[in-house]
């Protein structure tokens, strides 16, 4: 590092102040490399060696290709600061939600710490971590109201996709994903115990899952075709729900909503914590509580016939 000055005076304090960063970590002892090397050079590393041992390597690819398109990819490591990250967050705010964002600066904050701890950069703070990243959008709320469940049924009742129907009772019954519902195996179905055994979860740990009586009833009408219950792509279901909400006049509800309704029911059932999180997959409480959302009413009939007839005061 080096700097011209009037005096020598100024010259050491300059000097002695630099030192003094360093010894805090603030500034680091080679910072040469650093200079020769840009955001996008990490991004491209993080790109080829880490993103593909994900489960959602496609979807984290595309943020991969928005982050290398915008300028900040351009900057060297010796320039970054928190500023540029934050201008990258402030242009994207333009285009997309709140929540996109916070996902895109999650692989951006993952590369830096990697590259700090892992990759022997000299970089010692990491800028996203530095910035105000944007408010978590509003979880849903959505459940099935009694005539909506109506409506989705007539509308099941009649389609002509043969595997819509079951799947979709699956997915009241169970709670899965439709990506886990996708990858059920006959062989991991065992109608005697009543469970199921998912192995591709989105969290990566495999659970066994109770089955209620009216899932038992789905999958014994399935005839057995394929080594998988539904050999289907994610794509067909895709497009088959969409003409399915359309066909029953619910443009808004998603396939997704309908785990929420399941663990929803599940707490008004009587169903514990512990119980529910089996079924569901949840491994933090909280994360579960995002997809509870128990209806007033329900909780006030449950207390008519738990709560005691006479209070003792």
């Amino acid at each position: 590092m080096s700097k011209s000055f009037a005096s020598k005076a100024d010259a050491m304090a300059w000097a002695r102040d630099k030192e003094r960063s360093i010894d805090r970590a603030e500034i680091p002892t080679n910072s040469r490399e650093l200079k020769g090397m840009t955001v996008g050079d990490l991004l491209r590393r993080y790109s080829e060696t880490i993103t593909p041992t994900k489960r959602g390597a496609g979807p984290e690819q595309y943020r991969l290709r928005t982050l290398l398109a915008h300028g900040l990819s351009y900057v060297t490591l010796s320039k970054l600061s928190p500023a540029a990250v934050a201008q990258y967050r402030d242009d994207r705010l333009k285009l997309v939600k709140p929540g996109t964002v916070r996902r895109e600066l999650a692989i951006l904050q993952h590369c830096f710490e990697l590259a700090r701890k892992e990759w022997g950069l000299p970089i010692t703070a990491n800028p996203v971590q530095q910035i105000t990243l944007p408010e978590p959008q509003k979880a849903r709320e959505r459940r099935l109201e009694a005539d909506e469940g109506q409506c989705l049924a007539s509308s099941l009742a009649t389609t002509s996709v043969w595997y819509l129907r079951p799947l979709v009772l699956l997915a009241i019954e169970t709670g899965m994903r439709r990506g886990e519902l996708l990858s059920i195996r006959w062989r991991d179905v065992d109608m005697t115990a009543r469970t199921v055994r998912i192995l591709k979860t989105k969290n990566g740990h495999p659970r066994t899952i109770p089955l209620t009586p009216k899932a038992l009833e789905v999958l014994a009408s399935l005839t057995r075709t394929d080594e998988r219950v539904f050999p289907v792509t994610p794509n067909a279901v895709r497009l088959a729900w969409e003409r399915l909400r359309r066909r029953a006049g619910l443009p808004d509800l998603r396939l997704h909503d309908l785990r929420h309704e399941t663990v929803s029911r599940f707490f008004e059932y009587g169903l514990t914590v512990p119980e529910i999180a089996l079924i569901s997959g949840h491994r933090d409480q909280r994360m579960l509580s995002r997809y509870t959302h128990l209806r007033p009413e329900n909780v006030a009939e449950r207390l008519a016939r738990v709560a005691p007839d006479r209070s003792p005061l």
